[in-house]
């Protein structure tokens, strides 16, 4: 038996408010967008600077995987840094861009992080 998903539960996980061209449907433009980055690096040190970029654009969300929220120039930009880095007879990297709309259907289950970056830590 699956539970009722509760009202405004996206609302409640993430922070990020969709734009109102999000909101009308599959319109991709080059408005900022939520890209998953996934990546599977041979080499331990191509690896650590693949992770140490994905962590300059985005949020891990697991190992290998990275939400990032992109305008098309900018994710041009970190697709080229990427591209440089991996070696293509042996590495792999994916990125999926996701609007607003798809996002909200995403389906996740057990222990849930906060996507957004903290900027500062007060005491």
């Amino acid at each position: 038996m699956n539970p009722k998903i509760p009202d405004g539960w996206w609302e409640k996980a993430f922070t990020y408010k969709p734009n109102p061209s999000e909101q009308k449907g599959h319109r991709c433009g080059d408005h900022q967008m939520l890209t998953i980055v996934a990546y599977d690096i041979s080499d331990h040190k191509r690896l650590a600077k693949v992770a140490k970029l994905c962590e300059d654009y985005g949020v891990r969300v697991q190992y290998s995987v990275f939400e990032c929220r992109l305008d098309g120039q900018r994710f041009e930009k970190f697709w080229f840094e990427l591209e440089v880095l991996i070696d293509p007879a042996t590495d792999r990297i994916l990125a999926y861009k996701v609007c607003a709309n798809c996002a909200r259907n995403i389906h996740a289950a057990g222990i849930q992080f906060n996507t957004e970056k903290v900027i500062a830590y007060v005491f």
